[in-house]
């Protein structure tokens, strides 16, 4: 047993997000598969959670109370049994399909809750060689514990370099893009001050209404690949690929667009591949070469949640594990809403081409701040279950889910197990696809989470979207 000690308080009321990931209908965990080169060793990965992971909080802490009759969630301390927390099943390491193992595996911890009398987190250490590792560990953490991106960012703190054991990883910071403002003095300064003021009220006009309208009554087409009610509560299939970081580079360097605008290119152009050949007479087309099958005016969008609130370092992490200082935590998130151009055009440059161009309107909207201030403003009216119902409406009416992680710029280890890939993803919300990037030192991990009932080939989807990168490299 891992005793409880130091400066955090004993019970904490539980925040507005995490109290709505334990609301029916968006009862959300977040999966991450990672595989390491080395066998796994448990005693050491166990003597390593103790030291550091144990120590956060929430990792610490079980959940309380519940929303009903004026009642309020919160955190309560506790002992943790580790014992409880790793999985270690007896598998046979001679099997002859280890990867669909793997793949299963995952699948059936989609299909179970989490018992909520511990602490919301668990740790599946597998035994098995792989393709790409030669064993694997499988978190499952309940979304109400933290936003994926805080969640991994504290997982990343509990690794170091291999090539300095001492060392926390790098994380590659992204540069801000300058606004133009700065090097604009006098008339033309202020003109374009103006200008500049303008189009970001205007766009976020345009975004918030659109928000509205998805809330009240605009939904996606009813395409292949969008879910139908209660797709939520279904299991779900989870397949990964990997393929060049410096194949995106490449493409963004070119296009002089950003490594986002690429991944969010090349998987337009991917569903749209996909779609084409579900809408085509026989269903075999990988490619346009049959022409365009798709229907006129598909309206699909892609829901992305951003967390607003200034995430902690990988280094303020690692000393809050080591030193209980305290740092800011929680879900302070909301939403954007990314629409997807389906289509097969001549060039498939003109997938980053459009994908960059809606980045950078979505970059100069305040949609993220005012659909977060417009959830809390109702979650304080008209309680959770508003909250939750209104965000289960956004989604409910869009298609899927996008995200980007930026991950280590050079090999890392998990309590000294060498790590080979990172492969993030969250189930629970009312989605039938979704759709993560994970990169890894010089690689991306593209994992792609489908409800087999709504997309029963998944690979083929994963297929299309790392062949679309190839098309669009092709086209330079």
């Amino acid at each position: 047993m891992v005793a409880v000690s130091g400066e955090y308080a004993l019970e904490e009321p539980m925040s507005p997000a995490g109290r709505l990931f334990h609301t029916r209908g968006f009862n959300c965990f977040v999966i991450a598969v990672v595989g390491s080169s080395e066998v796994v060793d448990v005693d050491r990965v166990k003597i390593g959670l103790q030291q550091s992971l144990l120590k956060h909080p929430r990792f610490s802490s079980v959940m309380e109370g519940d929303d009903g009759k004026g009642g309020r969630r919160r955190w309560v301390r506790t002992a943790v049994n580790l014992d409880n927390h790793i999985v270690v099943p007896g598998i046979d390491p001679d099997m002859d399909s280890p990867d669909e193992f793997v793949e299963d595996y995952v699948s059936e911890l989609t299909r179970s809750s989490m018992d909520t009398s511990i602490p919301l987190w668990e740790l599946h250490l597998l035994k098995l060689k792989t393709k790409n590792a030669n064993s694997i560990g499988i978190f499952k953490i309940h979304h109400s514990i933290g936003d994926g991106t805080s969640l991994m960012s504290l997982i990343l703190a509990s690794t170091r370099k291999i090539s300095d054991p001492d060392a926390l990883p790098s994380i590659p910071k992204a540069k801000k893009s300058g606004n133009g403002r700065g090097h604009r003095t006098g008339l033309g300064g202020v003109l374009f001050g103006i200008w500049w003021g303008l189009t970001l009220l205007w766009n976020t006009l345009v975004d918030m209404v659109l928000f509205v309208m998805t809330v009240l009554f605009l939904k996606d087409t009813d395409t292949p690949i969008k879910g139908k009610p209660g797709v939520e509560f279904n299991p779900k299939r989870i397949v990964y690929r990997e393929f060049s970081l410096d194949d995106v580079k490449l493409v963004k360097n070119a296009t002089k667009a950003t490594i986002n605008d690429v991944i969010l290119g090349m998987t337009q152009a991917g569903v749209s591949q996909y779609l084409n050949r579900k809408y085509s007479a026989d269903g075999e087309k990988a490619d346009g070469a049959s022409g365009n099958n798709l229907p006129e005016n598909i309206r699909l969008r892609a829901n992305v949640l951003v967390n607003i609130r200034q995430s902690a370092g990988i280094e303020d992490l690692a000393e809050m594990m080591e030193r209980n200082s305290k740092v800011k935590w929680g879900n302070k998130i909301a939403y954007v809403l990314i629409p997807f151009k389906i289509t097969i055009p001549e060039d498939p440059l003109d997938y980053v081409r459009q994908a960059k161009a809606i980045i950078d309107m979505k970059k100069h909207s305040l949609e993220a701040i005012a659909t977060y201030r417009i959830g809390k403003l109702l979650l304080d009216l008209f309680g959770i279950k508003f909250a939750a119902e209104l965000m289960h409406r956004v989604l409910s009416n869009t298609t899927l889910s996008f995200s980007n992680v930026v991950g280590p710029a050079e090999g890392i280890s998990f309590y000294g197990h060498p790590l080979t890939f990172i492969a993030p993803t969250v189930c629970g919300h009312p989605h039938g696809l979704t759709v993560h990037f994970q990169s890894y030192v010089d690689k991306m991990m593209l994992v792609v989470n489908v409800d087999e009932s709504v997309i029963p080939d998944p690979h083929r989807l994963c297929d299309d979207i790392v062949e679309s990168l190839n098309l669009i490299k092709q086209a330079l």
